[in-house]
């Protein structure tokens, strides 16, 4: 499989409240992503700025082609409201083909 077909699985978490919705949306809209799931009710324990910190999120699971990726990652920082957004993508190496086609097909070439 080229590049170009293969699909990813992207997860970013934002805060709690209308933020994740407002966020995929946008990438789904603007084609970057084919689909966004939100889990709400995500604990995330991390050390920010030299504290131990933690934040109730909702986890963004988004689905796009490998060569958007660059793209999506770019748009995602210029929107979220953090000032270091989880963006982590994992490549799929396997998949329902047919779900897999229509990522391909509603993610923009």
């Amino acid at each position: 499989m080229n590049e170009g077909e293969q699909v990813l699985v992207v997860l970013v978490t934002a805060p709690k409240g209308d933020a994740a919705e407002t966020l995929a949306k946008t990438l789904v809209d603007e084609r970057l992503a084919a689909c966004a799931n939100l889990l709400p009710g995500v604990r995330s324990i991390f050390h920010w700025q030299g504290q131990l910190d933690q934040a109730d999120e909702t986890l963004v699971v988004l689905k796009t082609r490998a060569p958007l990726f660059g793209q999506l990652s770019a748009r995602i920082q210029e929107i979220h409201e953090y000032d270091v957004p989880e963006v982590l993508a994992l490549s799929v190496a396997q998949g329902s083909s047919s779900y897999l086609e229509w990522v391909r097909e509603e993610t923009r070439g």
